[in-house]
């Protein structure tokens, strides 16, 4: 009888936790799934604002249009080029200022501080910094090149200072990331294993980095989703030019630019496709836990 009335307690404990939470579910639900389903029905549709009285439901065609068009592809392996790239660079850098910042014993807070300062500051600004800095004539970076270069307007120099924006900005992030898996090692665990004759490099391969391969996932995680969806830093130092479009930068121009709200929605849900589809490789592949889920469950 009295078991009969907990299990009855925690029933009308968690039937009023249902109800405390509908509301927040709800609205989120109404926030991020209705422009997501909005989208889906805009990109099923020819939809032109230049030319409103031929709306027509065409069904999949749009997709066709976009899958079938080289822009599309070449926006598409810029964007995996960024994202390799700079999440690979990203993580041998911030790695390593990860182990700074640990391991510092002087000046802990002020070198924190001053390596976080890139991520504090806002894209679009960090982004036109660089642009001024590249520009002939008058940028301090252009100066130090021979006369007449302009890397901005070349493909490989614009993509190569595309990354370095990239790396520059976000490093810090993926190291404070880092950082936070390198305090779930035990140094007792490191002591015991240098006692046991393991050198440096051997303590950091074989006890250390596996230890933090939660960390360094989640880490891979969301840079990789935050790098495939770059806009900013080339809409500011190219806008585009030079065949230096991402997936973001094409959508944007084909929806805002071209008032193509048909094709522009069609690569904004082919964009939201490829993001899920690289999350769901990342957890269900690499094993990372999500909130409220133990950590070995995939």
């Amino acid at each position: 009888m009295i078991r009969r009335s907990e299990t009855d307690e925690k029933t009308a404990e968690r039937r009023l936790g249902l109800w405390l939470c509908a509301p927040a579910a709800l609205i989120m639900l109404l926030v991020t799934g209705w422009p997501i389903l909005y989208s889906v029905l805009l990109s099923l549709q020819r939809y032109d604002l230049r030319f409103p009285k031929e709306r027509a439901w065409i069904g999949l065609a749009n997709y066709g249009a976009v899958l079938t068009d080289g822009f599309w592809w070449n926006a598409f392996w810029v964007t995996v080029l960024v994202t390799v790239v700079s999440v690979a660079i990203e993580l041998v850098l911030g790695m390593l200022l990860a182990l700074a910042m640990y391991r510092t014993l002087v000046a802990r807070g002020a070198i924190r501080t001053l390596v976080l300062i890139p991520y504090g500051i806002v894209t679009v600004v960090a982004a036109y910094g660089w642009r001024y800095a590249w520009t002939p004539e008058t940028g301090w970076l252009a100066g130090m090149l021979p006369e007449g270069s302009a890397p901005l307007t070349e493909r490989t120099p614009a993509l190569a200072i595309i990354i370095l924006a990239e790396v520059w900005k976000t490093t810090p992030f993926m190291a404070l990331l880092l950082m936070a898996g390198l305090a779930v090692v035990p140094n007792d665990l490191l002591q015991a294993a240098s006692m046991d004759g393991a050198t440096l490099w051997q303590r950091f391969f074989r006890v250390t980095l596996p230890l933090m391969k939660p960390a360094i996932m989640v880490a891979l995680l969301f840079r990789t989703l935050d790098a495939f969806r770059i806009f900013d830093d080339i809409y500011v130092l190219t806008n585009g030019a030079a065949d230096t479009s991402s997936v973001s930068v094409i959508a944007y121009h084909n929806l805002i630019g071209g008032l193509n709200l048909g094709i522009g929605s069609t690569m904004s849900v082919l964009v939201f496709l490829t993001v899920a589809v690289i999350a769901a490789a990342f957890i269900k592949g690499f094993g990372i836990s999500t909130p409220g889920t133990q950590g070995g469950r995939r």
